[in-house]
């Protein structure tokens, strides 16, 4: 596959999900770029913005498996990744997987489940792999978990941990459409699409090899640089208890390299960096007590960081920077 063809096929992708998800193309090209780097999504808004829709509609343009997982107080670990069953006839042990062993996986308001069985998406999102009863077995791939969970309401739900929010390459919120892209959306419900019944655009092996081609993207020393001194920011911050970790500068490269080759490019430039920024960091930075007090959130601490480092005067390489 070559770039023009792999553009071709990100452009009708996003064509597609937004014919569904009305008004929200940033947000779905967002979601895309998360994607191709590989990494998982975190959806948080609240009820009714579409959230669902949008994971369900990404899975049917994607192609292959499909995993659901409704998270409930009672859910167990087991539910999510599979079990060991006996059969007492033929004396041998069947495992019979779960949900989570799917190339696009739900996790239906993750939030509502207990700390146990948050904790059995970890090495599946760390690691691409689950363990259980001593053997440890490959996910699909590609493999990629979407979770949507409501910030309004708390009775009987239970707080992500740090270490599984740092897992999520982006955290994307959709919020309400404008009047007007609502009026063209009661318009498109009359004769509602079903993701189930949708063509997919992509198949995962296609989605692989977009994969591969993405960590090939060129990134400049000084690109690098940059991000590093912002990380170091952060972590001095005042107004910052847990400033961003390397996975989180990890994570922010990979997805500029998403964006980088998301828009036809071989090589990452600033504007990709603050592009992909506030989606990827924001989750990841922890503020102290008194600028919760003051009314201070994670987006304007991220600003804040930003605007306190230089961004670099980028020109592209001839070596390699060349597109």
């Amino acid at each position: 596959m070559n770039h023009d063809q792999a553009q071709a096929l990100l452009e009708r992708l996003v064509h597609k999900v937004d014919r569904v998800i009305v008004g929200k193309k940033a947000e779905i090209e967002l979601a895309v770029v998360a994607m191709l780097s590989g990494g998982h999504i975190l959806l948080d808004d609240v009820p009714g913005v579409g959230k669902t829709m949008l994971v369900r509609t990404l899975a049917a343009c994607i192609g292959g498996s499909f995993g659901r997982i409704q998270f409930t107080s009672d859910l167990l670990p087991s539910d999510v990744t599979g079990v060991t069953v006996y059969h007492a006839q033929s004396g041998q042990f069947e495992f019979r997987p779960g949900p989570v062993f799917a190339n696009v996986v739900l996790a239906d308001e993750i939030n509502r489940a207990a700390p146990r069985t948050q904790s059995a998406l970890l090495e599946a999102m760390e690691e691409r792999k689950v363990t259980i009863d001593g053997v440890t077995r490959a996910l699909p791939k590609p493999f990629l978990l979407l979770a949507t969970q409501n910030p309004l309401e708390y009775e009987g739900t239970y707080r992500l941990p740090e270490a599984q929010l740092d897992r999520f390459l982006m955290r994307l919120t959709l919020g309400y459409p404008k009047p007007e892209q609502e009026v063209d959306m009661l318009s498109r419900m009359q004769d509602p699409p079903n993701p189930a019944e949708m063509k997919p655009v992509l198949l995962p092996e296609e989605m692989a090899v977009m994969q591969r081609m993405v960590r090939g993207v060129l990134v400049d020393d000084v690109i690098k640089r940059y991000m590093v001194s912002a990380a170091d920011v952060s972590r001095r911050h005042p107004q910052i208890a847990l400033g961003l970790s390397p996975r989180a500068t990890l994570a922010w490269m990979g997805a500029a390299q998403a964006m980088a080759y998301f828009k036809g490019r071989s090589f990452v430039t600033p504007d990709d960096v603050k592009a992909v920024a506030p989606a990827v960091l924001t989750h990841r930075i922890v503020l102290r007590t008194e600028a919760k007090l003051a009314g201070i959130g994670g987006e304007q601490a991220l600003a804040d960081v930003l605007a306190k480092v230089n961004v670099p005067i980028f020109a592209a390489r001839a070596s390699g920077a060349s597109s």
